[in-house]
């Protein structure tokens, strides 16, 4: 039994702490689909997409909404852009370019004394 599934971009680890349909809702929802969306892409009825998501929530610290569900569960590992767990997987990162500093100031400093004018004479 294979220990990821993919669903619409999305990649969710299933021996994280959701069961398989429940992460399935996670997903669709990561793509910004809703409850009734989410229903007809499993085949279920719209209230039974709610209490999957409602379950999840519950499991992932009882989030206020779908979207902090997905954030959640995002953050802790469970789920991924297919894009970037393909890219981390793969073993394919860039490195990055070096930052290079001066190893001197690039300018000098001028020092300007200001001295106190006691009086002021005007010349008419």
């Amino acid at each position: 039994m294979p220990n990821t599934i993919t669903v619409a971009g999305w990649k969710g680890r299933l021996d994280a702490g959701l069961p398989r349909r429940q992460l399935e809702a996670v997903l669709l929802a990561a793509t910004d689909k809703t409850a009734k969306e989410i229903a007809r892409a499993m085949t279920i009825s719209p209230d039974g997409a709610r209490q999957l998501l409602d379950a999840a929530r519950f499991k992932l610290g009882m989030q206020r909404t779908t979207r902090g569900t997905v954030l959640e569960a995002w953050k802790r590992g469970i789920i991924a852009p297919l894009a970037i767990a393909l890219l981390l997987g793969s073993g394919h990162n860039q490195p990055t370019n070096p930052i290079r500093r001066p190893t001197g100031p690039r300018t000098t400093y001028q020092v300007r004394v200001a001295r106190k004018v006691d009086e002021l004479a005007f010349v008419a």
